[in-house]
Protein backbone atom coordinates (compact mmCIF):
# COMPACT_ATOMS: atom_id res chain seq x y z
CA UNK A 1 0.00 0.00 0.00
CA UNK A 2 1.39 3.70 -1.05
CA UNK A 3 2.31 5.78 1.81
CA UNK A 4 0.26 8.95 2.59
CA UNK A 5 2.45 11.75 2.53
CA UNK A 6 1.40 15.53 3.68
CA UNK A 7 3.73 17.33 1.32
CA UNK A 8 3.13 20.83 3.71
CA UNK A 9 4.00 24.63 2.29
CA UNK A 10 3.03 28.05 2.05
CA UNK A 11 3.77 29.90 5.50
CA UNK A 12 3.39 33.19 7.14
CA UNK A 13 6.60 35.27 5.78
CA UNK A 14 7.98 36.69 2.51
CA UNK A 15 9.44 33.23 1.64
CA UNK A 16 5.69 31.80 0.71
CA UNK A 17 6.45 32.14 -2.69
CA UNK A 18 9.59 29.96 -2.70
CA UNK A 19 8.27 27.52 -0.57
CA UNK A 20 5.32 27.01 -3.40
CA UNK A 21 7.71 26.65 -5.70
CA UNK A 22 10.09 23.94 -3.81
CA UNK A 23 6.63 22.06 -2.91
CA UNK A 24 6.45 22.05 -6.42
CA UNK A 25 9.52 20.52 -7.38
CA UNK A 26 9.27 18.09 -4.93
CA UNK A 27 5.95 17.00 -5.70
CA UNK A 28 6.86 16.47 -9.64
CA UNK A 29 9.96 13.79 -8.21
CA UNK A 30 7.58 11.97 -5.75
CA UNK A 31 4.85 11.05 -8.17
CA UNK A 32 5.67 7.24 -8.12
CA UNK A 33 3.63 4.26 -7.52
CA UNK A 34 5.13 4.02 -3.39
CA UNK A 35 3.79 7.31 -2.62
CA UNK A 36 0.23 9.09 -2.54
CA UNK A 37 1.37 12.79 -1.91
CA UNK A 38 -1.19 15.35 -1.12
CA UNK A 39 -0.26 19.10 -1.14
CA UNK A 40 -1.14 20.72 2.18
CA UNK A 41 -1.32 24.73 1.79
CA UNK A 42 -0.50 26.61 5.03
CA UNK A 43 -1.92 30.13 5.48
CA UNK A 44 -2.14 32.58 8.64
CA UNK A 45 -6.30 32.20 7.26
CA UNK A 46 -6.34 28.62 6.26
CA UNK A 47 -5.20 24.92 6.30
CA UNK A 48 -5.92 23.58 3.10
CA UNK A 49 -5.75 20.82 0.06
CA UNK A 50 -6.82 21.50 -3.46
CA UNK A 51 -7.98 18.37 -5.23
CA UNK A 52 -7.65 17.38 -9.02
CA UNK A 53 -11.15 19.18 -9.55
CA UNK A 54 -9.79 22.52 -8.27
CA UNK A 55 -11.61 22.20 -5.10
CA UNK A 56 -10.47 23.22 -1.45
CA UNK A 57 -10.49 21.17 1.34
CA UNK A 58 -10.34 22.54 4.80
CA UNK A 59 -7.66 20.27 6.93
CA UNK A 60 -9.06 18.98 10.10
CA UNK A 61 -6.64 20.71 13.02
CA UNK A 62 -7.48 18.06 15.55
CA UNK A 63 -5.98 15.48 13.89
CA UNK A 64 -4.48 16.91 10.30
CA UNK A 65 -6.77 14.91 8.60
CA UNK A 66 -8.45 15.06 5.06
CA UNK A 67 -12.56 14.46 4.32
CA UNK A 68 -12.56 13.86 0.44
CA UNK A 69 -15.20 12.16 -1.43
CA UNK A 70 -13.36 9.14 -1.47
CA UNK A 71 -13.10 8.85 2.16
CA UNK A 72 -11.10 10.50 4.92
CA UNK A 73 -7.39 10.84 4.66
CA UNK A 74 -4.57 9.72 7.21
CA UNK A 75 -1.50 10.82 6.53
CA UNK A 76 1.59 8.81 7.39
CA UNK A 77 4.65 11.13 7.29
CA UNK A 78 4.25 15.23 6.73
CA UNK A 79 7.13 15.78 4.32
CA UNK A 80 7.77 19.75 5.67
CA UNK A 81 8.57 22.17 2.58
CA UNK A 82 7.82 25.62 4.30
CA UNK A 83 10.70 28.07 4.59
CA UNK A 84 10.44 30.50 7.69
CA UNK A 85 7.39 30.14 10.05
CA UNK A 86 5.53 27.77 11.26
CA UNK A 87 7.59 25.36 9.13
CA UNK A 88 11.52 25.80 10.21
CA UNK A 89 11.03 27.87 13.71
CA UNK A 90 9.44 24.43 15.64
CA UNK A 91 6.25 25.85 15.71
CA UNK A 92 4.80 22.98 13.08
CA UNK A 93 6.92 20.33 14.25
CA UNK A 94 5.65 20.77 17.92
CA UNK A 95 1.76 20.65 16.47
CA UNK A 96 3.04 17.34 14.51
CA UNK A 97 4.73 16.06 18.12
CA UNK A 98 1.27 16.49 19.67
CA UNK A 99 -0.59 15.19 17.37
CA UNK A 100 1.90 11.91 16.60
CA UNK A 101 2.44 12.20 12.60
CA UNK A 102 6.01 11.88 11.90
CA UNK A 103 7.75 14.09 9.83
CA UNK A 104 11.03 15.17 7.76
CA UNK A 105 12.91 17.77 9.05
CA UNK A 106 14.57 18.33 12.38
CA UNK A 107 12.35 18.16 15.76
CA UNK A 108 10.71 21.12 17.72
CA UNK A 109 13.63 21.93 19.81
CA UNK A 110 16.57 22.03 16.96
CA UNK A 111 14.43 23.83 14.56
CA UNK A 112 13.63 26.51 17.53
CA UNK A 113 16.92 26.91 18.72
CA UNK A 114 18.46 26.69 14.69
CA UNK A 115 16.01 29.66 13.59
CA UNK A 116 17.91 32.20 16.46
CA UNK A 117 21.42 32.58 14.86
CA UNK A 118 22.59 34.08 18.42
CA UNK A 119 21.48 31.15 19.97
CA UNK A 120 23.03 28.51 17.21
CA UNK A 121 26.27 30.26 17.50
CA UNK A 122 26.63 29.61 21.32
CA UNK A 123 25.92 25.94 20.99
CA UNK A 124 28.55 25.59 18.33
CA UNK A 125 31.64 27.36 20.49
CA UNK A 126 34.03 25.09 20.76
CA UNK A 127 33.78 23.21 17.53
CA UNK A 128 37.70 22.54 16.51
CA UNK A 129 38.39 24.11 13.29
CA UNK A 130 35.03 26.16 13.14
CA UNK A 131 35.31 29.92 13.80
CA UNK A 132 32.35 32.12 14.74
CA UNK A 133 32.71 35.90 13.46
CA UNK A 134 32.58 38.03 16.91
CA UNK A 135 29.21 39.60 17.16
CA UNK A 136 26.45 41.40 19.04
CA UNK A 137 22.91 40.03 19.76
CA UNK A 138 20.54 43.43 20.20
CA UNK A 139 16.64 43.81 20.79
CA UNK A 140 14.87 47.11 21.19
CA UNK A 141 15.05 47.37 25.39
CA UNK A 142 18.97 47.19 25.15
CA UNK A 143 19.54 49.05 21.96
CA UNK A 144 21.14 52.11 22.88
CA UNK A 145 24.02 49.91 25.45
CA UNK A 146 24.34 47.69 22.12
CA UNK A 147 25.23 49.64 19.88
CA UNK A 148 28.06 51.28 22.15
CA UNK A 149 29.52 47.79 22.49
CA UNK A 150 29.15 47.28 18.62
CA UNK A 151 31.31 50.29 18.19
CA UNK A 152 33.58 49.16 20.81
CA UNK A 153 34.25 45.32 19.92
CA UNK A 154 33.35 45.13 16.70
CA UNK A 155 35.63 46.15 13.96
CA UNK A 156 34.33 46.98 10.37
CA UNK A 157 32.34 46.90 7.54
CA UNK A 158 29.77 44.90 9.77
CA UNK A 159 26.50 42.41 8.70
CA UNK A 160 23.54 43.73 10.43
CA UNK A 161 20.40 41.15 10.28
CA UNK A 162 17.30 39.84 12.14
CA UNK A 163 18.43 37.52 14.48
CA UNK A 164 15.57 35.06 13.12
CA UNK A 165 14.11 34.64 9.47
CA UNK A 166 15.78 33.97 6.58
CA UNK A 167 16.46 34.46 2.84
CA UNK A 168 19.06 36.87 3.77
CA UNK A 169 15.40 39.63 4.26
CA UNK A 170 16.23 42.91 6.44
CA UNK A 171 20.16 42.04 5.75
CA UNK A 172 22.26 45.29 5.37
CA UNK A 173 26.36 45.53 4.98
CA UNK A 174 27.36 48.21 7.25
CA UNK A 175 30.56 50.25 6.20
CA UNK A 176 29.89 53.38 7.92
CA UNK A 177 29.54 54.04 11.68
CA UNK A 178 26.76 56.23 10.50
CA UNK A 179 25.09 53.45 8.84
CA UNK A 180 24.33 51.24 11.70
CA UNK A 181 21.56 52.81 13.21
CA UNK A 182 19.35 52.86 9.72
CA UNK A 183 20.42 49.14 9.18
CA UNK A 184 19.18 48.28 12.79
CA UNK A 185 16.07 49.71 12.11
CA UNK A 186 15.86 47.72 9.18
CA UNK A 187 16.09 44.68 10.80
CA UNK A 188 13.82 45.38 13.41
CA UNK A 189 11.20 45.82 10.85
CA UNK A 190 11.75 42.47 9.04
CA UNK A 191 8.01 40.81 9.62
CA UNK A 192 7.88 37.63 11.17
CA UNK A 193 11.62 37.57 11.88
CA UNK A 194 11.25 38.47 16.00
CA UNK A 195 12.86 41.29 17.57
CA UNK A 196 16.46 40.93 17.83
CA UNK A 197 19.02 41.59 15.10
CA UNK A 198 22.69 39.93 15.24
CA UNK A 199 25.27 42.47 14.16
CA UNK A 200 28.68 40.71 13.31
CA UNK A 201 32.06 41.38 11.54
CA UNK A 202 32.30 40.92 7.62
CA UNK A 203 34.47 37.72 6.79
CA UNK A 204 36.34 38.62 3.90
CA UNK A 205 36.36 35.11 1.59
CA UNK A 206 34.64 32.78 -0.23
CA UNK A 207 31.39 31.70 0.35
CA UNK A 208 30.51 27.96 0.58
CA UNK A 209 26.60 26.12 1.02
CA UNK A 210 26.80 22.39 2.20
CA UNK A 211 23.98 19.71 2.44
CA UNK A 212 23.97 16.71 4.71
CA UNK A 213 21.23 14.11 5.28
CA UNK A 214 20.96 11.09 7.43
CA UNK A 215 21.34 8.26 4.76
CA UNK A 216 20.61 4.63 5.29
CA UNK A 217 24.10 4.40 5.67
CA UNK A 218 24.71 7.11 7.90
CA UNK A 219 25.49 10.74 7.76
CA UNK A 220 26.36 11.93 4.16
CA UNK A 221 27.78 15.09 2.99
CA UNK A 222 26.58 16.41 -0.32
CA UNK A 223 29.24 18.06 -2.63
CA UNK A 224 29.97 21.77 -1.67
CA UNK A 225 28.44 24.53 -3.84
CA UNK A 226 30.62 27.79 -4.22
CA UNK A 227 28.23 31.00 -4.27
CA UNK A 228 29.99 34.22 -6.53
CA UNK A 229 27.50 36.96 -6.08
CA UNK A 230 27.98 40.09 -8.50
CA UNK A 231 25.92 42.23 -5.33
CA UNK A 232 27.59 43.38 -2.15
CA UNK A 233 26.36 40.13 -0.85
CA UNK A 234 24.15 36.82 -1.21
CA UNK A 235 21.33 39.09 -0.40
CA UNK A 236 17.47 38.04 -0.88
CA UNK A 237 17.73 39.66 -4.53
CA UNK A 238 21.00 37.45 -5.13
CA UNK A 239 19.31 34.29 -4.49
CA UNK A 240 16.50 34.72 -6.29
CA UNK A 241 17.11 36.59 -9.21
CA UNK A 242 18.70 35.00 -12.18
CA UNK A 243 22.02 36.21 -13.43
CA UNK A 244 23.34 38.10 -10.15
CA UNK A 245 25.02 35.15 -8.96
CA UNK A 246 27.21 31.85 -9.96
CA UNK A 247 26.67 28.76 -8.12
CA UNK A 248 29.41 26.24 -8.83
CA UNK A 249 28.74 22.43 -7.93
CA UNK A 250 30.98 20.57 -6.79
CA UNK A 251 32.60 23.39 -5.56
CA UNK A 252 36.94 23.66 -6.33
CA UNK A 253 38.35 23.16 -3.26
CA UNK A 254 41.36 21.21 -2.34
CA UNK A 255 40.92 17.84 -0.50
CA UNK A 256 42.09 18.97 2.34
CA UNK A 257 39.49 21.54 2.71
CA UNK A 258 36.85 19.42 1.10
CA UNK A 259 37.93 16.89 3.82
CA UNK A 260 38.28 19.51 7.00
CA UNK A 261 34.59 21.11 5.69
CA UNK A 262 32.96 17.78 5.91
CA UNK A 263 34.07 16.85 9.06
CA UNK A 264 32.79 20.52 10.08
CA UNK A 265 29.46 20.08 8.39
CA UNK A 266 28.68 16.17 10.46
CA UNK A 267 30.15 18.38 13.90
CA UNK A 268 27.76 20.94 13.61
CA UNK A 269 24.71 18.30 12.53
CA UNK A 270 25.70 16.36 15.49
CA UNK A 271 25.90 19.28 17.80
CA UNK A 272 22.66 20.58 16.89
CA UNK A 273 20.93 17.24 17.32
CA UNK A 274 19.75 17.83 13.23
CA UNK A 275 17.67 15.26 11.74
CA UNK A 276 16.83 15.15 8.02
CA UNK A 277 18.32 16.96 5.69
CA UNK A 278 20.19 20.36 6.51
CA UNK A 279 22.35 23.02 4.55
CA UNK A 280 24.86 24.81 6.08
CA UNK A 281 26.88 27.92 5.19
CA UNK A 282 30.26 28.97 5.48
CA UNK A 283 32.63 31.55 4.93
CA UNK A 284 36.70 30.70 3.97
CA UNK A 285 38.96 33.41 4.69
CA UNK A 286 40.95 34.06 2.38
CA UNK A 287 44.02 35.05 4.27
CA UNK A 288 43.79 32.08 6.84
CA UNK A 289 41.56 29.36 5.37
CA UNK A 290 39.69 29.32 7.85
CA UNK A 291 35.85 27.96 7.62
CA UNK A 292 33.65 30.37 9.37
CA UNK A 293 30.43 29.35 9.93
CA UNK A 294 27.32 31.30 8.78
CA UNK A 295 24.17 29.76 9.40
CA UNK A 296 22.02 26.69 9.19
CA UNK A 297 19.15 25.67 7.15
CA UNK A 298 16.75 23.16 8.25
CA UNK A 299 14.34 23.56 5.55
CA UNK A 300 16.47 24.15 2.32
CA UNK A 301 15.00 25.43 -1.15
CA UNK A 302 14.15 22.52 -3.49
CA UNK A 303 13.37 24.16 -6.42
CA UNK A 304 15.56 23.03 -9.84
CA UNK A 305 18.39 25.49 -9.68
CA UNK A 306 18.24 25.16 -5.71
CA UNK A 307 21.67 24.29 -3.62
CA UNK A 308 20.33 21.00 -2.88
CA UNK A 309 19.42 19.62 -6.04
CA UNK A 310 22.84 20.84 -7.20
CA UNK A 311 24.41 18.57 -4.85
CA UNK A 312 22.12 15.97 -5.08
CA UNK A 313 22.46 15.69 -9.25
CA UNK A 314 26.56 16.41 -8.40
CA UNK A 315 26.89 13.73 -5.99
CA UNK A 316 25.73 11.44 -9.18
CA UNK A 317 21.96 11.03 -7.19
CA UNK A 318 18.68 10.90 -8.95
CA UNK A 319 16.16 13.64 -6.81
CA UNK A 320 13.23 10.98 -6.82
CA UNK A 321 15.88 8.36 -5.19
CA UNK A 322 17.13 10.87 -2.92
CA UNK A 323 13.64 12.62 -1.63
CA UNK A 324 12.48 8.64 -1.60
CA UNK A 325 15.47 7.94 1.03
CA UNK A 326 14.37 10.85 3.30
CA UNK A 327 10.95 9.81 3.55
CA UNK A 328 12.12 6.25 3.99
CA UNK A 329 14.62 7.83 6.90
CA UNK A 330 11.62 9.53 8.47
CA UNK A 331 9.39 6.50 8.42
CA UNK A 332 11.60 4.44 10.50
CA UNK A 333 12.98 7.30 13.29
Amino acid sequence: MSAKIALITGGFTGEIEISLKSAAFVEQKLRTSRFDVYKIILTPESWYHVDDAGIKHEVNRNDFTLSLKDGLVKFDLAFIMIHGSPGEDGRLQGYLDMIGLKYTSCDTLTSALTMNKAYTKSLLQGIDGLYLAPSVCLSPATRAVSEINVKNELKLPYFVKPNGGGSSIGMTKVKQLDELSSAIDRALGTENAGKQVLVEEFVSGREFSVGIYNSKAGLKVLPATEVITTREFFDFEAKYIPGLTKEITPADLTNEQQGRVEQLVKEVYIRLNCKGLVRIDFFLERETDKFYFIEINTIPGQTETSFIPQQVRAAGLQETDFYTELIEQALVE
